[in-house]
Formats: structure tokens, C-alpha cells, sequence
């Protein structure tokens, strides 16, 4: 394991493999949520889609890891969404309910899913919203301050489903958009980077050598937020990780 700890920027660790990574994110995941609720009671943390986030949600479940949480006092939401119903196999929602939500004792209340049994995506987003201000009570432009926010990375460098040259990367003035996403046909439900960079803290995971060259290009690379999403991730006033494997590491030239 590698780390460097950039002052005033992100933290980045580089772990041997999957597994490691993943339970350097369970650990980060225990950590936060103790420290959230002793200082506000309630733990917000939103989830990511992914095989990646599906070995943290496995770890989380299981011991040690499961006991050390108090789970009736944790509020789970999504940074985004595929357009399916909530059952179907590529619900990011539905894979965190079999991987970790239906394992421990959260409270249903808890659970804030992005309701895309709506059918249209533009409902989905105006719904989810009105459910975020609901429950952050926030004021008219307020935004929520989530404890953690986990993305994932694509090979393309978009996270959560901020595409690449895609109308959702200049929503400044939203809490959740529905982003069409020509190059897949189909629209995704999406918090916009305006949210994900008021979080108190935001946590990268990035596995497999398919994503070393976008992320080199991301924090290595020119500034080119519409080219690799990613880099508009940035915390106003919270802490950045990047928790990446060794394979995703290979084309990093200054971290090792």
C-alpha cells in the first residue's frame, strides 16, 4: 500500500487489490458513520452502482464489520441511478439491497432510493429532489450536506452519471437531473457535481487496469472536466479520497 496525502487537496492510496481496497472503504465507511453520529446522530451516506462498491457492501455485511455499526441510525441514498425499475437486475439500488440492506438492521425509513418506478426520468429527478430537501430540510437553495458520498470511476472517466459531454456536467443550479447519455441511448438519474462537492467528505473507488488511463488522464492530466467528469469532483469544504487498486495505479507517474 502507497499513500500521499496532498495538502489542501485529495488523499490517495493505492492498495494491492480489490480486496484491500475494499476493506480500507469499509473501515472509511465505520469511521465516518461513528463520527457523524456523535456529531449529529444521524449518518447520510450515499451509495454508488458497481463491482466495486459490491465488495465493500459484502464486507460491510459480514463481521467484523456489521457489529461495529449502528445501523438504526444511518440514512442511505444514491448518487445515481440506472432508468430501470427498482427490481431489475441493473438497479444500483437493487444490487445494494441484496448486498448489504437486507443483511443488517437498517431502518426501511432509512433507505432513500431514486424512485424510477416513475417511468420518466425527468419525474425521477423532480421526485428524488423534493425527497432530498425533505430530508436534509433544506431551505429554498440550500444544498444537502451528505457525510460520504462513494463514486465509482468509468474506464471514460465519468462518475456517478456525469458522461462526458453530457448536459448534466453544467447542472449548477439542481440537486438531481435526468442526464441523456446518447452514446448508451437511454437517460441515468444523477446527483449533480454541485451536490457531490458540498459533501463533507466524497471517496473515490477505483479498480482494474481498464481504468488506468482515464485515471491518469483525470489526475495527471490537462484540466478537461467535459472529456473526464471526474475532475469536476472537487469538496467545497470537505475531504477527497481516492482509494484506487494497484491495477487501476499502473499509468500514475506521480504517486507509487
Amino acid at each position: 500500500m502507497s499513500r500521499t496525502d496532498m495538502r489542501g487537496g485529495p488523499r490517495l492510496t493505492i492498495y494491492a487489490d480489490l480486496d484491500a481496497l475494499g476493506h480500507a472503504a469499509a473501515d472509511l465507511f465505520v469511521r465516518m458513520s461513528l463520527q457523524a453520529q456523535a456529531d449529529h446522530e444521524q449518518f447520510r451516506v450515499a451509495l454508488s452502482g458497481g463491482s466495486t462498491p459490491r465488495t465493500l457492501h459484502t464486507l460491510l455485511a459480514a463481521a467484523p464489520y456489521r457489529e461495529r455499526v449502528n445501523w438504526s441510525h444511518i440514512e442511505f441514498f444514491w448518487g445515481d441511478e440506472r432508468t430501470v425499475p427498482p427490481d431489475d437486475p441493473e438497479s444500483n439500488y437493487r444490487m445494494a439491497r441484496e448486498t448489504l440492506l437486507d443483511r443488517v438492521p437498517v431502518r426501511p425509513e432509512g433507505i432513500h432510493p431514486m424512485p424510477t418506478q416513475l417511468g420518466d426520468p425527468a419525474a425521477t429527478a423532480a421526485h428524488y429532489s423534493d425527497e432530498l430537501r425533505a430530508a436534509f430540510a433544506l431551505g429554498e437553495d440550500d444544498l444537502p450536506r451528505f457525510d460520504l458520498i462513494f463514486l465509482g470511476m468509468g474506464p471514460d472517466g465519468h462518475t456517478a452519471s456525469l458522461f462526458p459531454h453530457t448536459a448534466a456536467l453544467r447542472a449548477t443550479d439542481k440537486l438531481v437531473v435526468a442526464n441523456a447519455v446518447p452514446r448508451l441511448q437511454t437517460f441515468r438519474i444523477t446527483l449533480t457535481a454541485s451536490v457531490i462537492n458540498h459533501a463533507a467528505a466524497v471517496a473515490f473507488l477505483v479498480s482494474g487496469a481498464d481504468k488506468a488511463p482515464a485515471l491518469a488522464a483525470v489526475l495527471e492530466g490537462a484540466h478537461a472536466p467535459d472529456e473526464y467528469p471526474a475532475q469536476l469532483i472537487a469538496p467545497t469544504d470537505g475531504d477527497l479520497y481516492w482509494l484506487i487498486d494497484r491495477a487501476a495505479a499502473t499509468q500514475l507517474t506521480q504517486h507509487g
